[in-house]
Formats: structure tokens, sequence, C-alpha cells
């Protein structure tokens, strides 16, 4: 990694301005899980351990404007009353990310009114040293998102005003290139944290240099949301295997019946190109063998394993069946480098999470074998979170989005605008 992190600079003395990843779930005001406040850890501790003259944290929390706007129309839907602001209030808010940051740390978190402004600046101002300020949500402000260097400009110069070093460490928004992701970085001398170096590392460790067998396993509900990273790992992997809702528009693209499972009308061309791709570049394109079909979509339904090829016409597939898991274990197994994205089945659904769940523990024996085992962020986080093994492979990346544009082979806004070394 060619960038500049905090070790390459000096905080002692210095007012530091560091953006984290605090986009938590929260219910009625309430965290439902603080995975990435605690990733976060690491480096507040060490800057805080350096003496800094103050620290100011940011975050955004959800996306308040498109989060009230669909609860909104849900509430019209059902003929319920909708409040925004107390809606925004128990989604939005930064206070309860500040009280348990506080909690964690064992020292006091103060909250400013909002990300910038006179009242938040004199906050600033008034720090003593150590003391740690979190501002309000930085999306309250129209100009964080805006499409307009202008208007984002306005927003990171303020927040530049807040520190004389940017750390940014939150990986999970470094795909976006937004006010106090990127612009501020233009401002001040720009580093990455632990968690945005540790991200950086395993990622680039798997696109970059892989050691080889490389596996990639891809899931998730759509080609769509991961054909630049099908095909940016083509040219890479050893062995790809598909599994998820997308499985069944590689079996439509084969002419096979796939009931009322998912399907992708428009992508069916795009995955017999990339059967062929696949046979061309000899890599071993593993699709599943057997599934689980239900009559319906529902936890409750009655549900049978079938061949992929004989997919009764009324039923709709949910996950993998043991063949198929029996077969993804063995190749991933073989792997010295493994990377997987998206589950196998509807795993929020109990009775169709077996396949994603067994990937899960595969990954664990894979990583106990010698190899370097990288969770790519969102549902297969969550998926290896529920079952309790995050700790237990390489790298769980917190970044969704952020780790998908990654092994996309794009580059990050947010790590592109810090200083190199």
């Amino acid at each position: 990694m060619n960038k500049k992190t905090i070790n390459d600079i000096d905080v002692k003395n210095k007012r530091v301005l560091l953006r984290v990843d605090f986009n938590v779930p929260l219910k009625n005001g309430v965290i439902q899980d603080d995975t990435r406040i605690k990733a976060a850890l690491p480096t507040i501790n060490y800057i805080l351990e350096h003496s800094p003259k103050s620290l100011v944290l940011m975050s955004h929390l959800g996306d308040p404007k498109k989060d009230a706007k669909k609860a909104k129309e849900k509430a019209e839907k059902d003929g319920k009353p909708f409040d925004e602001a107390s809606f925004i209030e128990g989604k939005h808010k930064m206070k309860p990310i500040a009280e348990r940051l506080s909690s964690l740390l064992g020292k006091p978190v103060k909250l400013a009114p909002a990300a910038i402004g006179p009242e938040t600046k004199k906050m600033v101002d008034s720090l003593a040293p150590g003391e740690i300020l979190l501002l309000e949500n930085t999306r309250f402000h129209k100009e964080e998102t805006s499409k307009e260097p202008a208007d984002r400009e306005v927003m990171a110069k303020q927040l530049a005003e807040f520190g004389d070093v940017f750390v940014n460490d939150a990986f999970g928004s470094a795909h976006r290139a937004h006010a106090s992701t990127e612009t501020v970085a233009h401002y001040l001398p720009a580093v990455a944290g632990f968690l945005m170096e540790k991200e950086l590392a395993y990622l680039e460790k798997a696109t970059s240099h892989p050691v080889k067998p490389y596996v990639a396993i891809m899931g998730g509900a759509k080609i769509s949301g991961k054909i630049d990273v099908i095909q940016n790992l083509m040219g890479k992997v050893d062995a790809l295997l598909i599994g998820g809702g997308m499985m069944f528009t590689f079996f439509k693209a084969q002419g096979m019946e796939i009931g009322k499972s998912l399907l992708e009308e428009d992508k069916i061309a795009l995955a017999k190109q990339l059967i062929d791709e696949a046979k061309a570049k000899n890599i071993k394109l593993l699709l599943p063998v057997d599934c689980v079909v239900a009559e319906k979509f529902d936890n409750e339904s009655p549900t049978t394993i079938v061949k992929v090829n004989a997919i009764p016409a009324d039923s709709v597939g949910m996950d993998i069946g043991p063949e198929t898991i029996k077969l993804f274990s063995e190749e991933i197994r073989k792997g010295k480098t493994v990377v997987w994205n998206g589950p196998m089945g509807v795993f929020e659904m109990s009775n169709f999470a077996k396949g994603t769940n067994a990937i899960a523990q595969v990954l664990v024996d894979a990583t106990k074998l010698g190899a370097t085992t990288i969770v790519g962020g969102g549902d297969s986080a969550a998926a290896i979170a529920k079952a309790g093994l995050e700790k237990e492979v390489s790298h769980v990346s917190t970044g969704g989005g952020a780790s998908l544009e990654f092994l996309e082979g794009k580059e990050l806004p947010g790590v592109a605008a810090l200083n190199n070394k």
C-alpha cells in the first residue's frame, strides 16, 4: 500500500480530525450491532495514547432523507401516521453512538449539535487536551453527498478547520466521493487509520498477488451486482464457485427449468458468456449440482432437495443442496487464497441458511489449513457473524460496497485522496 498511514505522522499536540464508519443499525435509538464502532477502537486508542491536542470524530449514520422518504411512503400505504422528526431521532442521530463509544473507551465523548456551523466550531475550539468530540451525522448536510464538487468543498473546508491532520479510517465509505471522506483530504495532511490499512492490505493481497490456488465464492441474489467482480476475478482465480439466487440465471443460460426461482432475464446471455469465458481461460467454474426448493418463498414452506436439472416448474429455489456443499467444500479446502462474497441461499430465513453456514464453516477449516480467507462485507459478513465465526477467518471486511468495488478493480475515491508515501 503506497498511502501514508497514521504511523507515518506525529499527532502529538495536533488536532486530529478522524473519519470513522459508525453507520450501525439503530432501532428506536438502540444500537443493534456495534461491530463497526469496535473496529475503529485501535485507531482511536492509538491517537489518544499519543497526546493529541484534541480528537474530533465524524461519521454518517444511514441516509436520513432517503430513509425518511421510504418510511413515510410505507406509513401512508399502511394508513398510519408518520412523524419524520421522531423517525430521524430514533434512526439517524449520533447520541446512542456517542454513549456506546464513551462506555467502550471508558471516557466521556462529547456530541456536537451538527457536523459543521458556528456552534460546532466553538465546541471544537474549546476542547481541552485529549478530549473527544463526535460530530452529528454528516448526512444531515446536503453538501456531504452533493454531486457538485463546489458544494462538497464548502462543507469540507469547514470540517478542515477542526483539525491539523485528517485520518480516514472509514473503509466502508471509501468508495464514496463525499465531503467528509474524500474532499476534506485535499485541505489537510491525510493518512489512513489502522482499519483502513488492514482492509486495503487484505483486499490488495487478494487482487494483486494472491497465493495460488485462488478460489472465489460468489453468491447473493443477482448477477447484476457482481458482474464486474466476476469479470475482474476471471483473470486471477483458479476456481469460481457460484451460489445464491444468481445461480438460476446460469442454469437458465444452459436451457434448464428453474421453476419460480429468481431470474434476471436480461442477464442470461451474459451468464452464458461467463461460462464460455471460464472454459476458454481454463478456470474451474463450479455451479451447484443440487438445491433446496420450496413451494413458496416462505421459511415455513415445505421443502425438497432436487438435482438442478430437475427443478419442478411450480417450485422456487432457496438454497444450495448437500451435494453442492460437499463439492464446494472440497474446492475451498484446496485454496490458499479464498474470497467469499454473497450468501448461498435465503440465509435470513433459518430453514434456508444451511448452505451459507456450511460455507462459513469451511472457510474456518481453510483458514486452519493455512489459507488467507477474506469475507467481502455486506450479507456475507452478516452471515458469518450470525454463525459466530467471524474471528475464525483471516479477515471480514467492514465495507460491503467498498470491498465489492475494490474487487472490481475500481479506485476508491476516499483512498485515492490520501497522501502517498
